[in-house]
């Protein structure tokens, strides 16, 4: 009978806690959980339309007028930049105090940027080739004794591919300081070859076939002409050197064709082109 008396007398404490934490949490939902909920919608909304728009921007250096290296490093930082601003200002929305979050912000600046301190020149790298441009997207290269196509230009470092397919990350700091040879850059390509004959060969008629094929070649360049001169007397052979301007895109395949259509000609027409050799006399006792 005690038992049940003291039941009962607790009975009531026990409802008004339970109560008051109901009407805690129905406040906390009707105020700040409905702040929470709107800050969540607006955040996946907003950066649903920030991904967009920096896609729309970065598809934009797909067309001539614009410079696709631009365009995709202005979506880079647009993407970026706008998500952090969005995020601050909902912390804030919240009402959470934002100025000891850019105090901890700022610190954990310094903090990185001690302990990055080399990527900085990287950074300022980056910066510097964007707006000097010495080779935009898609042109091919030769940098850090590294030769490849340009596939993406980031803040810290540049992705290139050589033409065996390898993907290399170059940093940025050292191709804004080192030289560059960009491949790219002008429509034409001047293609160097030497011809080596023997003394006894016909010269008039090896310069002869040189010239036909150059002339003859389909991706070749009439202006400027070829030249076809000899260009040194060696030890064992007469050289023949031989220029000719072709298109960029075209510098290979006129490369190896003209060296494979010489050497069958040269054989034709009984050219000999000179090889070392080696005589070896055996002295017997």
């Amino acid at each position: 009978m005690n038992f049940l008396l003291n039941t009962e007398s607790t009975t009531p404490e026990s409802e008004n806690i339970v109560s008051k934490i109901i009407d805690t949490v129905v406040s906390w939902c009707l105020n700040t959980g409905i702040k929470v909920l709107i800050a969540i919608v607006i955040l996946l909304v907003s950066f649903r339309i920030v991904t967009l728009i920096s896609r729309k921007i970065a598809k934009k250096g797909d067309s001539d007028k614009l410079d696709k290296t631009v365009m995709k490093t202005l979506a880079y930082i647009f993407n970026i930049g706008m998500k952090v601003v969005i995020a601050i200002c909902l912390i804030g929305y919240l009402g959470i105090d934002t100025s000891g979050l850019t105090a901890l912000v700022a610190s954990f600046g310094v903090c990185v940027g001690l302990a990055v301190n080399g990527a900085l020149s990287n950074v300022a790298g980056g910066v510097l080739i964007i707006v000097t441009r010495p080779f935009k997207i898609d042109d091919f290269i030769e940098a850090q004794g590294i030769s490849g196509t340009v596939e993406d230009i980031h803040m810290v470092c540049t992705k290139l591919r050589t033409p065996d397919n390898k993907v290399v990350y170059v940093p940025n700091g050292a191709l804004a300081n080192g030289n560059i040879t960009n491949y790219s850059e002008k429509d034409t390509r001047r293609v160097d070859f030497t011809f080596s004959i023997g003394y006894t060969s016909d010269f008039e008629k090896a310069k002869e076939i040189v010239t036909s094929i150059l002339t003859s070649h389909e991706l070749t360049l009439d202006d400027p002409a070829p030249m076809i001169r000899m260009s040194a007397h060696g030890a064992s052979s007469i050289d023949i050197t031989a220029r000719v301007w072709v298109k960029s895109a075209d510098y290979w395949t006129v490369n190896f064709d003209v060296i494979e259509a010489v050497k069958a000609e040269f054989d034709k027409n009984g050219i000999e082109i000179p090889f070392n050799q080696l005589d070896v006399h055996v002295k017997q006792d």
